[in-house]
């Protein structure tokens, strides 16, 4: 479990495909303080601690995570937003995240109004039921807050300190972002029997 708040971000040391999929390394600020088979959020995938070598961590992805989720794209030298999961005494700053990516989505437009930046991205239409006005939605692992939200498109409005913080000031118009929708609407779905529960 996660809140969707970045800690920090990470570089990508290395994207290797191996027999049973693939194996990513990244550089990570606080690896000594991670244990293996701990939990880590990377661009919102919940993915799990395999080696740790000085700042160097190991991860093993299934094909399947590749598929589904930006990981894919990753090469050597990229930026990946990280978040450790969640302690039970921590403050839940954010809303809860599991790290289950439901898809990716593309950047439609990221940039500069005066001190802010607005950032849209295009609205799969299977999804679009879970995403409201004021609603959060987790954005490659950021908790962020649909400023609008329209038939095929969201817009998220960021302050500075985001843009610092994260990997969005390395990304660029075109580019897919991994996207995981509210658990709370998905289960309130399935529970009142209004559609299919993803």
């Amino acid at each position: 479990m996660f809140t969707g708040i970045v800690e920090s971000c990470g570089e990508v040391r290395a994207m290797e495909s191996v027999e049973a999929g693939f194996r990513l390394s990244l550089g990570i600020p606080f690896a000594e303080d991670l244990r293996q088979g701990e939990s880590v959020a990377v661009n919102g995938c919940c993915l799990t601690v395999t080696m740790i070598k000085n700042d160097v961590v190991t991860f093993d992805l299934l094909a399947e995570t590749c598929r589904v989720t930006n990981l894919g794209d990753l090469k050597a030298g990229g930026v990946v937003n990280l978040e450790r999961a969640l302690k039970a005494t921590d403050r839940m700053s954010g809303h809860f995240v599991q790290g289950h990516v439901d898809c990716t989505s593309e950047i439609l437009e990221l940039e500069a109004v005066g001190q802010d930046y607005r950032l849209k991205v295009s609205l799969p239409e299977n999804f679009a039921r879970y995403l409201i006005n004021k609603g959060s939605i987790c954005v490659d692992g950021m908790s962020l807050t649909a400023a609008e939200v329209g038939e095929d498109s969201f817009t998220i409005w960021l302050i500075p300190h985001t843009m610092e913080i994260t990997n969005l000031k390395e990304r660029q118009v075109g580019q897919r972002v991994n996207l995981e929708f509210d658990m709370l609407a998905k289960y309130v779905e399935k529970l009142v029997g209004t559609g299919p529960a993803i």
